[in-house]
């Protein structure tokens, strides 16, 4: 919900999702703290004063993670159909057009591949914007292409996911991506080509039971929710209290199931350090 909106001598506030990137002048995160909206930008999407980390998409990781934010996209132009004929409220081409008007995206995850500190790396990043960030028979594929992309040309490979699970629109199709993707991943391994996995909030539901948590290394943000079913599914279901910072990033990490948290300032030295240190390359310099 938008917390304020003015449209007099130039100004707009933002009015998205607080969560989601910021599309006025200014920013209020919600921890309450209002943040220049360029000052927010060159601070990686990072609210200076509480080190809230913004929901960002594709194009934002993208600009972060390649050198001069240059790369070659792959497989643009897939983008879903309607095997099912679904429909709820409303058809579910109706959902497509308009999630692609509002995003100016195909589907819920882009990939691409160029250079991080030198070193070549191929990313499939998701985007929350794109109906929740489902996962679909087209985001399946792209990152199945994605592996193959990396297996011909033994580059290592990074997703980025952010997701709020399985596309109910696409049922089962939907579920056999879980296999699909994973078995992709698990050839990256019996060739011994590196898969980074970044889990940002949300990462839940079949992202979450597939191809996020099968990294190689496991890492996050700060403060990512990240889990399977949402916390107050499990506390519905069990009928018990969860503990304190129950699916937080930090929690994962104190119990095992993520090796590192990394602030997104950090994000790319840390990516190429382990990249360097896993290929027993010279270490790269930061550019």
């Amino acid at each position: 919900m938008a917390w304020f909106k003015r449209k007099q001598k130039g100004i707009q506030t933002a009015t998205e999702d607080k969560k989601d990137v910021p599309k006025g002048l200014w920013y209020k995160s919600p921890t309450g703290k209002i943040v220049d909206a360029e000052e927010l930008e060159k601070n990686f999407y990072v609210s200076p004063e509480d080190g809230y980390h913004v929901r960002i998409g594709s194009a934002e990781y993208f600009k972060i993670l390649f050198d001069n934010n240059e790369f070659e996209e792959l497989d643009a132009d897939l983008t879903s159909i309607d095997p099912l004929n679904f429909k709820d409220t409303k058809k579910y081409t109706d959902r497509l057009k308009q999630a692609q008007e509002k995003t100016n995206l195909k589907d819920a995850v882009r990939t691409a591949v160029g250079k991080s500190n030198g070193n070549d790396l191929v990313i499939a990043c998701m985007d929350f914007a794109f109906i929740g960030g489902s996962m679909g028979s087209v985001v399946g594929e792209k990152i199945a292409r994605a592996a193959d992309y990396s297996l011909k040309n033994n580059i290592p490979l990074m997703i980025i996911s952010k997701s709020g699970g399985a596309r109910m629109m696409e049922a089962a199709i939907s579920l056999m991506q879980l296999a699909k993707t994973s078995a992709r991943l698990a050839q990256l391994a019996d060739a011994g080509i590196p898969y980074i996995s970044l889990c940002t909030d949300p990462t839940t539901g079949g992202t979450t039971a597939s191809f996020a948590m099968l990294g190689d290394i496991n890492i996050s943000e700060p403060g990512a929710l990240i889990g399977f079913a949402g916390p107050r599914v499990v506390r519905d279901t069990t009928g018990k209290e969860l503990p304190e910072g129950f699916q937080t990033a930090e929690f994962l990490k104190e119990h095992g199931f993520l090796d590192f948290i990394s602030p997104r300032q950090d994000l790319k030295q840390k990516v190429n350090l382990y990249l360097d240190l896993i290929l027993n390359r010279p270490l790269s310099i930061a550019q």
